[in-house]
């Protein structure tokens, strides 16, 4: 594919990167394959996930390719820049498209990036998760890597004024053991062992970040912070949910 947006769009990143001087810490970088194709999943915790899942891919040379939803590629500025970087439109209620779009990908080479939780975290937890990413492995016979990011939450999250003039904020970006998905393997259990492997990585983001104060929002409510606890989130999202359904009619 013509890489004519996404190197440009990287440098910009990069030049941001250093006049807002985030403190970036990355692990685990030489788990991104520098040939072939792969699937990233990230926690997701902040409207900026794909900007920093993707910038932890530079040091392997990849491009990663989002799944994202249909409606940031409708928007009259993102969109251009979301197709320039050949990401991948979801249409939720109509999701099959996007998926056979990204297992041509895969098999072609590529690294696609997948949100398993479909939507932010308010707890700033792992949520459940969809197995959309562990079939797209199995299928293409690619490795699949579990990512943390911690920190893009305090730029720009649910339910929170956006903050992206901060300066020295503290993003950590860790990439785990890859998985190794084959056919025949349990699709369930498989599902269950990835959250397992996300929550043992954010935990560990969490626990390690530069700053861990007490009582501020965007800690989890487990570590002392103000965020909504997973129950409370829950009942937040069911509720947004039915608004939104109720707005559809």
């Amino acid at each position: 594919m013509a890489e004519i947006v996404y190197p440009p769009v990287i440098a910009t990143a990069r030049t941001l990167f250093k006049v807002m001087d985030y403190r970036f810490h990355m692990e685990g970088t030489e788990h991104v394959p520098r040939t072939g194709g792969a699937v990233l999943v990230s926690n997701h915790i902040s409207y900026l996930d794909f900007i920093f899942a993707g910038f932890g891919a530079v040091p392997a040379k990849r491009l990663v390719r989002f799944m994202a939803k249909q409606d940031v590629f409708d928007h009259k500025i993102s969109g251009p820049l979301m197709r320039g970087m050949h990401h991948i439109p979801v249409d939720r209620g109509a999701g099959a498209g996007s998926y056979a779009t990204a297992l041509r990908m895969l098999k072609a080479g590529e690294v696609i990036g997948v949100f398993a939780e479909a939507t932010i975290s308010r707890s700033f937890t792992v949520k459940e998760i969809k197995n959309g990413a562990i079939r797209m492995a199995q299928a293409t016979k690619v490795p699949l890597i579990p990512v943390a990011l911690w920190g893009s939450q305090r730029l720009w999250t649910k339910g929170r004024p956006k903050q992206l003039t901060q300066r020295h904020v503290p993003i950590t970006i860790l990439f785990g053991e890859p998985m190794h998905p084959v056919r025949g393997q349990d699709v369930n259990e498989l599902t269950t062992e990835l959250h397992t492997r996300m929550s043992g990585l954010v935990d560990r983001a969490q626990r390690t970040y530069p700053e861990i104060p007490q009582g501020v929002w965007w800690q989890p409510a487990h570590l002392g912070g103000t965020a909504p606890t997973p129950e409370e989130a829950a009942r937040m999202d069911a509720e947004e949910a039915e608004r939104r359904a109720k707005k559809d009619d």
